[in-house]
């Protein structure tokens, strides 16, 4: 995410005898001016594909405030454009994300400051889920508790054959309760209980069979499989597409009654998109749709 600092004032520190550096402050911060601080995520789009991606290895990705904040803007920033079709959270480093910075769960940051940080982040897998657009999680790596929360929160996921993801927070002393919520929605009840209660890592290969992951991959066929997935998400219609989720996402709440009731009005409304009978047209004309990919009615 792009950042602006200002610069209050710039002076000179004895860093050794024969070194010195100038350092710029900002808030109660120090920055060297020769190497500026890397964002902490970093947004690219092309073609309708937005990647946003965690770019804080040394702490192994942490979802600090900061990082969920930052994160929270790359996922909302003109998150209506029609430009928009497809949103890839991938990672830096070898570690996807390992949660919460611990540092800013001690007692001296105080409880009000812990809850910011805690509704920050259920905000964020939220909005994940909320939003119009699929998003997927390209996992390379280790994912642990909240960094398995926003695995489990992501529409598809894509790992490879390296990755673990886990939820330690039992064996320091803080239960992973808040990733329960997402994971306790993708696994097995009990495959879910073991992982909090163990903290044990499960592989890649465990969370496919247990419907934490979409699909396990080589390392080197990551980018190619995600990227597939996402060319042909964005093949579709983006009204239609959003319809879907937001359906999927509400009936999944629901008893089967409701569910049905939810979703057979959908598609009923479906019907009436501009782009639901464009799609039926093309069929039954042995075409490729044209989609305007706006939320409008068909006309009669």
């Amino acid at each position: 995410m792009a950042r602006s600092f200002l610069c209050r004032a710039a002076g000179v520190f004895q860093l050794s005898r024969s070194t010195t550096t100038t350092l710029l402050r900002t808030g109660t911060r120090l920055y060297s001016d020769t190497e500026p601080p890397e964002p902490l995520t970093v947004r690219q789009q092309s073609h309708g594909i937005r990647r946003i991606i965690l770019n804080n290895p040394r702490k192994r990705n942490a979802l600090s405030l900061s990082m969920l904040e930052s994160l929270r803007e790359n996922i909302l920033t003109d998150v209506d454009s029609e430009d928009l079709r497809l949103i890839i959270i991938s990672a830096n480093g070898p570690v996807f994300s390992s949660g919460h910075d611990l540092k800013e769960l001690t007692s001296s940051q105080g409880r009000e400051y812990h809850t910011k940080v805690f509704h920050t982040c259920a905000e964020v897998m939220t909005l994940i889920q909320d939003i119009p657009v699929p998003v997927v999680a390209m996992v390379n790596g280790v994912a642990t508790a909240a960094g398995c929360q926003l695995v489990a929160s992501c529409d598809i996921a894509v790992v490879t054959d390296k990755s673990t993801f886990a939820t330690p927070g039992v064996n320091v002393g803080l239960f992973c309760s808040t990733p329960a919520v997402a994971i306790g929605r993708a696994v097995p009840r009990k495959v879910a209980m073991e992982m909090l209660f163990t903290g044990t890592p499960i592989s890649a290969h465990d969370a496919l069979l247990h419907g934490l992951v979409s699909k396990v991959v080589s390392e080197e066929r990551l980018e190619d499989e995600t990227m597939a997935i996402a060319r042909r998400v964005c093949q579709a219609s983006r009204p239609v597409v959003a319809l879907g989720k937001a359906t999927f996402q509400r009936q999944m709440a629901q008893g089967r009654d409701a569910a049905y009731a939810t979703a057979s009005k959908v598609m009923v409304d479906n019907l009436a998109l501009s782009d639901g009978q464009e799609g039926i047209r093309a069929f039954v004309q042995k075409r490729k749709p044209v989609w305007s990919h706006k939320v409008e009615k068909a006309h009669d």
